[in-house]
């Protein structure tokens, strides 16, 4: 892996860090408020940034990552806790596959990141290009956890 990759991973796991230390004071029934004006709350912020990474690797490779579809109708785009049932992964569920996504995508992707492939309808065609898109993604739900936090 080159230097630049190694940086992106870098970069990758410090973000995530971030948002893990930022969950340190939330217990996991603070990550069930949906305060007013919001849609969601912090726990669905966590399947939502999980997912996001997993769904655009398949949609530039089209090759299937693992994530299952289930995840998609609780975390998916347009979704919402109302989605949420008895299955739904915990709010510490959430943050240990979180802890551990950046390690299994460089397993997966990391001799990948190059290759090239149809551009998505955003122009990306590399997995490198996604993981860039990822680290923007993540910062705009970083923010929206902070803001619930805000208000609780």
């Amino acid at each position: 892996m080159n230097q630049r990759h190694e940086v992106l991973f870098k970069q990758l796991e410090t973000y995530r860090g971030y948002i893990l230390g930022v969950l340190e004071d939330v217990t996991s029934e603070g990550a069930e408020i949906i305060p007013k004006g919001f849609h969601n709350n912090i726990r669905w912020n966590l399947g939502h940034i999980y997912l996001d990474q997993y769904l655009w690797i398949e949609a530039v490779t089209k090759e299937k990552s693992g994530v299952s579809e289930q995840l998609q109708s609780w975390f998916g785009f347009g979704t919402s806790p109302a989605n949420f049932d008895s299955e739904t992964p915990s709010f510490e569920e959430l943050k240990s596959l979180l802890e551990t996504q950046t390690a299994k995508i460089r397993e997966m992707y990391g001799n990948r990141l190059e290759e090239e492939f149809p551009p998505t309808e955003m122009g990306m065609h590399t997995i490198e290009q996604v993981l860039i898109r990822t680290i923007f993604h993540e910062g705009m739900h970083l923010q929206a956890i902070l803001d619930i936090k805000k208000c609780m």
